[in-house]
């Protein structure tokens, strides 16, 4: 799965199965409760808050899937080629951070 591969299915999608894109702060406002379910499954799964009986079966790869559709329409909407986007920020994640992380004593 290529993210130029996917920007264009979730297109698709929309085209087939939805009127239109919602406008990109409704869009906005979706990916951050798609966020916040995200976060609140991570809080009390792995972090110290109890987990409640209504969230055991919340499937955590769902909502990443979730925020990832959000943020494919984002870039599509607003003529994002985010694969492109990625790989330049990838490169320069690696140039900049990679003797910092390795430096890290609290990484060690």
């Amino acid at each position: 799965m290529g993210i130029k591969s996917t920007q264009a299915q979730v297109d698709e999608w929309i085209q087939t199965h939805g009127v239109r894109y919602f406008n990109e702060l409704t869009n906005m406002a979706q990916l951050t409760e798609e966020v916040g379910e995200v976060a609140r499954i991570i809080a009390r799964r792995y972090g110290e808050q109890s987990e409640k009986e209504s969230d055991k079966n919340k499937d955590l790869g769902e909502e990443l899937a979730d925020v990832l559709f959000v943020v494919l329409c984002l870039a599509n909407q607003t003529g994002i080629d985010l694969e492109a986007a990625f790989d330049k920020k990838l490169d320069l994640k690696t140039k900049r951070d990679h003797s910092r992380h390795h430096n890290n004593k609290k990484l060690q």
